[in-house]
């Protein structure tokens, strides 16, 4: 049992974090909206991890870089993670690219 796998999620997500403070793109400058989209997400992806697992396409392949503690069958503690930065870091890129298409329009 290893906690090396989360540990590198959590220090990912808090990089993410540290990129939408200091540009205010996302939860600093809407926390409630941005709650609620990454909430939907990591939603939406754990029941499309659900039904993998359930159709036999998905499988918790063994690896001694993660805890070992399962969710449900097939479904490692650290999916949740994973999900939940892969929502964020997609919210992030969203808005700064928003964010530089539109500075980019300003200075036409």
């Amino acid at each position: 049992m290893s906690v090396v796998y989360l540990g590198v999620l959590c220090a990912l997500i808090a990089c993410m974090a540290l990129l939408d403070r200091r540009f205010g793109l996302v939860f600093w400058r809407s926390p409630r909206r941005a709650a609620v989209v990454l909430a939907a997400g990591v939603v939406f992806f754990l029941l499309w991890d659900l039904a993998g697992i359930a159709l036999g396409i998905f499988f918790r392949a063994e690896n001694d870089l993660m805890t070992g503690i399962l969710l449900a069958p097939e479904l490692p503690i650290e999916e949740v993670f994973f999900l939940a930065f892969l929502c964020y870091v997609t919210m992030v890129t969203y808005a700064g690219v928003l964010r530089l298409g539109a500075r980019g329009e300003a200075r036409r």
